[in-house]
């Protein structure tokens, strides 16, 4: 019993069961995202995220995670430019946003991310959200932020971020703290859908 503990405690850190049940919930594909219509989904989705470490990172589990948050964000029927583990029932620090401000415009993993500094002026602008079905908003938002974060090698980095793309993060990573773009609305902040 005692050998049997030691080796698993020298694997380090495995998803729970339950993260895995999500992970590999229907396969392979597009996953189920939360929704705040859906009273269990909203309360999950106002819980503080955990971190991830660099063993989770190592599981073929996190690697279909990464997969399936990608197909998930980038469904055509509900596409986005960025989305958080949380979103899809995995309470983890890890978010993929679309670097808008790099060439080609490719999404992006960050594990455990942080917002270290704000830098100059705040603006207005639209927010919606996978998790809040048909809801668009005016939120005011930092044009300039400091992120820390680990890469997928485990490297820690410290990165500048403006315009669009620094939104996407501030967006992606309140969800790691249970924040929806909607905290910040007044009550008469919301817009109605857009007509397709």
């Amino acid at each position: 019993m005692i050998a049997a503990t030691l080796g698993l405690a020298a694997c380090g850190e495995t998803f729970t069961a339950a993260e895995r049940d999500v992970i590999h919930a229907d396969g392979q594909g597009i996953m189920r995202v939360l929704s705040i219509d859906i009273e269990a989904d909203s309360l999950a989705l106002r819980e503080e995220s955990l971190p991830m470490s660099e063993s989770l990172l190592r599981t073929e589990e996190y690697a279909l995670l990464r997969e399936r948050m990608l197909q998930t964000v980038q469904n055509p029927e509900a596409e986005g430019v960025g989305i958080a583990a949380p979103q899809v029932g995995v309470r983890r620090a890890m978010i993929a946003v679309q670097r808008f401000d790099k060439e080609g415009e490719p999404f992006e993993f960050y594990l455990n991310p942080e917002i270290v500094e704000r830098i100059g002026e705040k603006a207005d602008g639209g927010e919606g959200c996978l998790s809040v079905p048909e809801l668009y908003g005016n939120v005011s938002r930092w044009q300039h932020i400091v992120l820390r974060y680990r890469d997928e090698q485990w490297v820690e980095h410290t990165e500048h971020i403006e315009g669009f793309t620094a939104v996407i993060f501030q967006h992606e990573v309140d969800h790691l703290s249970g924040r929806l773009f909607i905290d910040y609305l007044s009550a008469d902040g919301f817009e109605e859908p857009i007509a397709e």
